[in-house]
């Protein structure tokens, strides 16, 4: 209903749900509607630590454990073991990422990394690698986002120069492979996305290596021949044997010659 109000208005306060009297019935399901509302956000706001209350797709609350630093080391860790061997060092790298699974056997299963070592026989760099898989190891106990490190670690460049790898791919530094080896692991657990070309791209690469491996073919034809280098095709024969002597184009498979 309309109510006119004659004076001034000094002072005013807003009426919340749960300020309904509760002997009506609106006034009953509001405070209760607020109540459970509360409740919810005090187990959503869970202590750094402990479980998170999260509703499945059945509407359930489960328990979840997010990776943080309070977490405890369990006495079994999964590990993948990564050998780098450079060409500037005698001796090769080995390098070892262990994996924690967290929510094992429910729908939340989660393997995150926990802690990284790295081990060699040269002892030029036991310093530093003391230093970083310490470092590392901290950032991957933390929790959160750490797919960063692969690009911090992929961006250090060696002042002395990089090398190439087998294969054709260059790599500034023994830290950069590091970074690529994280990207490696991380991609295997599901934290980074592979990424890939789209259909019309890969599509385009797959014709373009076709058309080269069938030059290379025809390339390693030529090369194999027991003729001279640079031997033209015989007409008769077709046989890359024709070769300029005594003033004449001649074959040497077959003999034809244009000088009769």
């Amino acid at each position: 209903m309309t109510i006119k109000i004659d004076r001034k208005i000094t002072k005013y306060q807003v009426q919340k749900p749960e300020d309904k009297p509760a002997d009506k019935p609106e006034g009953q399901a509001a405070a209760k509607a607020a109540s459970e509302a509360r409740a919810a956000a005090e187990a959503r706001a869970a202590q750094p630590g402990e479980p998170e209350l999260v509703r499945d797709k059945n509407g359930r609350t489960a328990k979840v454990i997010r990776m943080h630093e309070r977490l405890e080391r369990p006495e079994v860790l999964i590990g993948s073991t990564y050998k780098i061997k450079t060409p500037i060092s005698d001796h090769a790298m080995y390098v070892t990422i262990n994996d924690i699974v967290l929510n094992e056997g429910t729908e939340y299963e989660q393997r995150r990394p926990f802690e990284i070592f790295i081990n060699s026989k040269n002892l030029d760099h036991f310093q530093w690698i003391v230093a970083l898989t310490r470092i590392i190891s901290a950032v991957f106990r933390k929790g959160g986002d750490v797919t960063f490190l692969v690009d911090e670690l992929k961006a250090v460049f060696d002042p002395r120069g990089g090398y190439w790898q087998p294969g054709g791919k260059f790599m500034p530094s023994i830290i950069a492979e590091l970074g690529y080896v994280i990207e490696k692991h991380l991609q295997t657990i599901g934290l980074i996305r592979k990424t890939q070309l789209d259909p019309h791209q890969q599509k385009l690469v797959d014709e373009k290596r076709a058309e080269f491996q069938a030059r290379a073919r025809q390339a390693d034809a030529f090369a194999k021949s027991h003729f001279p280098a640079g031997a033209q095709l015989c007409g008769r024969c077709s046989t890359a044997a024709v070769v300029m002597m005594d003033g004449c184009m001649t074959c040497l498979n077959c003999g034809d010659s244009k000088c009769g």
